[in-house]
């Protein structure tokens, strides 16, 4: 059986609780209505949902500010649009409700097309990522093989989490492990690993580079990756957020063509973003 840990520190709750007013703000002020087919009306103002705790993607600068490489992906979409940018902080469960409830335009925040496609009107992959695991350098765990009877950790309802649970491409090596633990951020889940709570983290590779915090002497990442993925824009799947997807796409072609997506990669280059991984380029 799965042992499901969850770890609520004051931290963390007082995030939580700050993201829950956020919500309600947006609910009660001027966030667009809800149409009839639960997609949302759109003003020109881009409200981009995201995990403020998922590094180099979305997460909180130390000046307090939200920034990360999708964020700042939107925010060119939007300088070239001439829309307003507005990035809301979101409890990751909950997504799909403040997406069709019009409280959030897009998820744009590391999103996984694969396994998803059903659900959202994405925009075409803009991002290859791997799902990969991390482990202590002296544990003595080279390969995936080598996970069988270990405790694992990663988020909720996170790809690496339904790779690995029943029904996942990698359902078969999640069944071998101790236990297949829950977090709801990764920083708390490299505290485990290095403290030697868990001993491996199934996460993201740049978010796994991000968290490992140039620790190579202490953290090691497994050559074996879990898969390969695709990341893509998603809004709500209407006939409005299927115009906003193509349109963003194009946009995302364009910030390609005119350097920006370079620029942008660099700028998170030794967080792990590689422009040899970006896509949409035609």
């Amino acid at each position: 059986m799965r042992t499901i840990y969850r770890a609520v520190d004051r931290r963390q709750f007082l995030k939580a609780s700050a993201a829950a007013l956020a919500i309600g703000t947006l609910a009660g002020c001027g966030a667009p209505a809800a149409d009839k087919d639960g997609g949302t009306g759109f003003d020109g103002n881009l409200i981009v949902g995201f995990d403020q705790d998922f590094p180099p993607y979305g997460y909180v600068a130390d000046d307090g500010s939200y920034t990360g490489f999708d964020l700042d992906l939107a925010k060119a979409v939007c300088d070239k649009e001439g829309w307003t940018f507005s990035p809301s902080p979101i409890s990751w469960d909950a997504k799909d409700g403040l997406l069709n409830s019009g409280q959030i335009t897009c998820i744009w925040n590391g999103f996984t097309i694969e396994g998803r496609e059903d659900d959202y009107a994405f925009t075409a992959a803009y991002m290859e990522n791997r799902q990969v695991v991390v482990v202590r350098r002296d544990s003595g765990i080279a390969s995936l093989a080598d996970l069988a009877g270990k405790h694992v950790v990663t988020q909720a309802d996170s790809t690496a989490y339904n790779l690995l649970n029943d029904g996942g491409d990698q359902a078969d090596l999640g069944k071998s492990f101790a236990d297949l633990q829950t977090i709801g951020e990764y920083n708390t889940a490299f505290m485990m690993l290095e403290s030697g709570s868990v001993d491996a983290v199934a996460i993201d590779y740049p978010v796994a580079v991000y968290n490992m915090g140039g620790k190579d002497n202490v953290f090691s990442i497994l050559d074996e990756a879990l898969n390969s993925e695709h990341y893509g824009v998603g809004f709500a799947k209407t006939d409005a957020g299927k115009e906003l997807a193509a349109k963003v796409e194009t946009d995302l072609k364009e910030l390609y063509k005119d350097g920006k997506v370079k620029e942008l990669c660099d700028k998170y280059a030794d967080r792990g973003v590689s422009y040899d991984l970006w896509m949409l380029k035609d």
